[in-house]
């Protein structure tokens, strides 16, 4: 999401800021000050508080996330990592996207699908799927330009693809997209409810939008002033610029300016392998392709999409969500035909990892309902 783009970009250049002044004090330790003595002989200076500064700021730049880590999140109850993988599988969709699709489950459950938000990849699913698995066939997807999927980053073709992992998937199924992903489905109900009301038995959209992102976050007037004269040049900028980016995203995470930009889309139940799993995969994946991402968020809009579509729908955000406020799950909420929507307490952005009890036992009750009476008892 933009706002979480611009704060790593924030925060690496303090990191960068870091690392040039530990080289500016060894520099300086290393040149000292030359005096000549009343002998005539020279004499090099050097400054041990100089030297000790140098040696700090680059041990900072480059382990300082080991050191942050533990004060930023809490120690983990459960790890979160990626769930075991039962099937793989590459699908080729109609529209030349080629995707990375994970299956996991028992043949012939009812299906559920997963859509990630975006800097993530389907590896952030690993309590979701774990939680869901034993009674549900749980498919879980990369989009394309994250992850191991290959393809154009637009939403209307992922929502396209997306229409590709539901034909594959046979029957009905429960759709569930996080962030982009419930843009994504959003995306698909407006393109084509025909289709949904063919093949969707419901929906969960987990801290998403209905607009351009801009629109529904904190600080939302001064960011949508800033779009033009700032925030759109410096994603434009990243694209070409995608070695120097990605350099800069290692040497953050490494110094942990990364994860503190992370934490702020966390709430206070953050663990530090939640985490380290966003920093991570943020820091991995494309900042080209995050680019161009969130360059199309800002030209997207599904207002009143499922309005289309008598599916049901179940709408959950974060009492504490900046980047997609809890004012936007509701409204989504209140635009569709058949939606209930649950507003967690204490939950931020990510709140599927930080209160993925809450969050998956609501998409279990849900699509257990949905699916009745397809459903095995658990």
């Amino acid at each position: 999401m933009p706002l979480i783009l611009i704060l790593r970009f924030l925060f690496s250049l303090l990191s960068f800021a870091i690392l040039g002044a530990a080289g500016y004090f060894l520099w300086r330790w290393y040149n000292g000050t030359v005096v000549i003595d009343a002998d005539g002989v020279v004499h090099r200076i050097r400054e041990d508080w100089t030297l000790w500064l140098g040696i700090a700021g680059l041990a900072w730049s480059f382990i300082g996330g080991l050191l942050l880590k533990p004060v930023l999140a809490k120690r983990d109850v459960r790890l979160l990592k990626p769930a075991e993988t039962s099937e793989v599988r590459t699908l080729e969709s109609p529209t030349g996207s080629s995707l990375h699709v994970e299956a996991h489950g028992p043949t012939g459950a009812p299906v559920i699908i997963l859509t990630h938000g975006w800097g993530l990849d389907s590896t952030i699913w690993g309590y979701t799927i774990e939680d869901l698995r034993t009674r549900f066939r749980v498919i879980a997807w990369d989009l394309p330009g994250l992850g191991r999927s290959k393809g154009k980053i637009a939403l209307e073709t992922f929502a396209a693809d997306l229409r590709s992992v539901i034909g594959e998937a046979g029957g009905k199924v429960v759709l569930v997209g996080h962030s982009i992903g419930g843009m994504t489905i959003q995306t698909l109900v407006r393109d084509d409810p025909a289709f949904v009301e063919r093949r969707v038995a419901g929906i969960v959209l987990l801290n998403t939008t209905y607009t351009n992102p801009l629109r529904t976050m904190i600080l939302s007037p001064l960011l949508r002033a800033l779009r033009w004269p700032l925030i759109e040049p410096l994603l434009w900028l990243v694209i070409p610029l995608q070695p120097l980016a990605w350099l800069s995203a290692w040497q953050s995470y490494l110094s942990g300016s990364a994860h503190v930009a992370n934490r702020i889309g966390f709430g206070n139940h953050v663990t530090r392998s939640q985490l380290n799993a966003v920093t991570l995969l943020g820091t991995r994946n494309s900042p080209a392709a995050q680019a161009r991402g969130n360059l199309a968020m800002f030209r997207w809009d599904a207002t009143a999409a499922l309005s289309q579509t008598k599916v049901p729908v179940l709408v959950v955000g974060g009492q504490v969500d900046i980047v997609t406020k809890p004012e936007a799950s509701r409204t989504i909420g209140e635009s569709a035909v058949a939606a209930r929507t649950l507003i967690v307490d204490e939950v931020n952005h990510m709140g599927f990892l930080e209160r993925y009890e809450t969050y998956n036992a609501a998409i279990d009750k849900f699509a257990v309902e949905v699916f009745a009476p397809g459903v095995r008892g658990g």
